[in-house]
Order: C-alpha cells, then structure tokens, then sequence
C-alpha cells in the first residue's frame, strides 16, 4: 500500500500489507463483530435498512446511489432464489482501490456481503473480480475457505439458521463487464454485453431472479455502520455523503497511491497527502472520477471539495474515486487520444452509436495529434460526442463522449494550436522531460 498512516481511515485502518489479509488478524481488528451483533441481537433487515439510510452511504463504483434504498428494492418475500453480487470489475483507467480492498482486507467485503444477504433475504452471493487481477481472485478465495471454514459463511452461520453461501467468479478483462448488467450476462456464461432495461436488476437479475449489485467499497462499509450506527458514519464525511472514501490517485504527482479520506475533504488536502505536484511542477487537469469523468482545470477543481455534490457543481463526476493528476507538460491532445482509444476498443458493439462512434472520436482526436487536424473537427467531435451519450443502452457512449466534450470545452485553444501548427502546444521535450520524472517517481 502506497498511503501513509491515515487516523481518518475505517476501511483499511490497521493493515499492514500482506500480513494482516488472514481471518485471525481480522477477527483480532474487531472483524465478524457486525455480522454476529445482528445474528445474536436479532435486529431486524428494516432496522439495519434504516440504519444503512442514516449513513448517507452512496454507492462508491461510480454512480452514487443510496445504498439504504437500493436495498430496499429487493423483494425479501420472493419464494424463490435472490442474489447478492458484488461488483468488483475494477476495469476504468485510473481506477485502483478495490483491488486492495481485496488485496488486504477481503474479510471487510466478505462480511459487508453477508450482512446484505442477511438484510435482503439472499442465500447466495457471488464477488465478480476483474480477470486481470486474477492473483487477487485467488486470494479471495482463500479468504472465503477461511471464512467458511470459521462458520460465517455457509450453514447455519453461528448456529443462527442464517444460511449464505458466497463465490468468487473472475472475468477476462473486458471493461464492460462493469457495467451491472453486463456482469450478470458474464457470470451465467453469456458473452459480457448489456441488457435492456427495465426490467431492472432488482426483479430480474441473475438467473431471472432478484438481485442486488453493489461495488466492493460500498459492502465493506457495512460492518462499520452496523458497530457504529448510521448517524456515526454520517458524520465522517457531510450531508448527502456520508462516511469516508477511497481514492486512487495517479498521476503528476510524488506520492500516487490509494487514501482514504472523509467525503468533503478539500482536494488540495488530498493533493497534500500525495506530496504535491511532482517536480514541483503547476497543476494543469484532474480527471477527479475515472477515465470517463470529464475532466476540469486545475483552478476550478482547487476549489472542489472530494465529495458528490461539488464534484457535480463543478461540471464533473466523482464516479469512482480514481483522481488522473496532470502537470503542465501534458499534452491534453494526446491525453485525449489515448482515452478515445480505450474506448474504441472496450465498446462491446451492442449499440451502433458505441460501435461507429467511439471509432470516429478515436481517428479525429488521432487525426489532430499526428497533424492532419481539420478547422471544423473539433465542432465535428463535439457533435458526433453529443449523438452518442445518452443513446445507447449502458453508459460506455456516455463514458467515451464526457472526456472528448470536456476536452474541447476546457482546453479549446490547444486543440486548436495543434490544428493550426500540426504540432504541439506542449513542446515535445518538457513532454519527455515530465515524462521522464512521472517514471522515476513512479519507480521509487
């Protein structure tokens, strides 16, 4: 782990790397402590659904929904089988911090998942795990044997007569298979692509049955909401965003790495964690929410707060949590590039939209880069952005559009100095020079 000691932190407070992954050290940090309150107190799933909704606790893989009242969709009276799944795809350029969740703390998600199971009448459960972190896949599953092996997951969960069973499926590294529905696709061993809705997961889910999907931050909050109750767990962060929140910075700066700071925390506290700008260099952009966040300024999101609401004000998305920091030897041209790429290449082609469109941002935004850049390409992409998001059936054209019109937006005129001159605004060598430095750091 690249973050310091944080006294803030509640999700990855007293870990220390891989020696304290294992259920002895977890039961030893207070761990299994939730879900035996509720088993042996008999707190009802409405009384922890109340709980969940004082807690202002948002879901933490992008779209920010109330978890309280996403559990309160599940029809708990359904006679057949319901499903808990937790979203751990963790596929979106920047985006890192789930990854150690279950690195060094996978008991946290395994407990948060049986609490859920517990609220929403669910005997099985399924953590679907990017395939290209497969080393993390395998840990996980070592940590469900322990789990099952101590009696919290399985049977008759601490002679409670609570039974739920929880499993571990890996994907191949497509990057829509984040989204829920495609996800669900993948586990019952379709091809990965995203389904119409409605009917919404919540009614038809896997398998046709009811399911309930969250992000693998968003369960391992849980069992510090059920110790400390909900109002607890607002007070961390502000109002409308509870608690506290992984971040995944990279970037231009000395200290990348995953931090876990309370909702509201100014960005340049943030900045200051990670050591500031590397080579002291100006700030220029932050993408502050994944690569499909549209970026803003370095002014402007100086006077962000890290939290929802003033992310949105701002003109941007606090989605994932994964901060891209960027310096002013970045070639906003060339950024832009390499996302259109991206992409162009994980669109699943579902959607003609997606399939054309995504290909058309790529070579106009590759056409401007390489000097053959046209006067009227940037309204051209700005257009052919604007008749791709919000028409197609999940949000890849929404994500493939937001970087290319807030590209544009922001930092017009070096679109247009590349298009004018057929080269850069950013010198080529402070390109390599900022580059140079960013690998040095990022060695050390």
């Amino acid at each position: 782990m690249n973050a310091p000691e944080n006294p803030q932190a509640i999700l990855l407070a007293g870990l220390d790397g891989d020696n304290t992954w294992g259920i002895e050290h977890y039961i030893k940090r207070g761990g299994y402590s939730a879900l035996r309150k509720i088993l042996e107190s008999g707190m009802t799933p409405e009384q922890i659904i109340a709980e969940v909704k004082k807690s202002d606790l948002r879901g933490r893989g992008g779209a920010g929904f109330p978890t309280g009242l996403k559990w309160s969709f599940m029809p708990r009276q359904f006679p057949m089988d319901k499903y808990v799944v937790c979203n751990s795809d963790e596929g979106e350029p920047g985006t890192f911090k789930d990854r150690d969740l279950l690195r060094y703390n996978p008991h946290l998600v395994i407990e948060g998942m049986a609490i859920a199971g517990y609220v929403m009448g669910c005997t099985r459960g399924y953590n679907y795990i990017h395939g290209e972190i497969f080393s993390l896949y395998q840990r996980f599953e070592e940590a469900l044997a322990e789990a099952r092996a101590a009696g919290f997951i399985g049977k008759n969960i601490l002679g409670k007569g609570f039974d739920f069973d929880l499993f571990a499926h890996h994907g191949w590294g497509a990057y829509i298979c984040g989204e829920e529905t495609a996800l669900l696709e993948s586990i019952e061993g379709k091809k990965g692509q995203p389904r119409f809705k409605p009917p919404f997961p919540a009614s038809h889910g896997l398998y046709g049955k009811p399911t309930t999907i969250n992000n693998t931050e968003t369960f391992a909050a849980i069992p510090w909401i059920i110790n400390n109750g909900g109002e607890a767990f607002q007070a961390l962060g502000k109002p409308n965003n509870g608690g506290t929140k992984i971040f995944s910075v990279s970037g231009h700066v000395n200290r990348p790495g995953v931090y876990e700071i309370p909702l509201g925390t100014p960005f340049s506290t943030l900045l200051e964690m990670c050591g500031g700008m590397r080579g002291g260099r100006k700030l220029k952009a932050v993408i502050p929410g994944g690569s499909s966040a549209p970026v803003l300024p370095g002014d402007i999101m100086m006077d962000c707060t890290m939290d929802y609401d003033s992310i949105s004000k701002a003109g941007s998305m606090l989605g994932s949590g994964a901060v891209i920091v960027m310096d002013e030897t970045t070639c906003m041209v060339k950024s832009l590039e390499r996302l259109s790429y991206f992409y162009h290449e994980e669109s699943c082609g579902q959607c003609t939209p997606c399939r054309e469109g995504t290909g058309w941002l790529y070579r106009m935004v590759h056409r401007i880069e390489h000097g053959q850049g046209r006067p009227d390409d940037l309204d051209t992409l700005d257009n052919v952005a604007s008749n791709i998001a919000g028409r197609t059936i999940c949000a890849l054209g929404d994500a493939a559009a937001f970087p290319v019109k807030s590209f544009i937006k922001h930092f017009r005129s070096e679109f247009e100095y590349h298009v004018e001159h057929k080269h850069c605004l950013v010198p080529v060598d402070v390109q390599r020079e900022g580059s140079r430095i960013y690998v040095e750091h990022a060695a050390c």
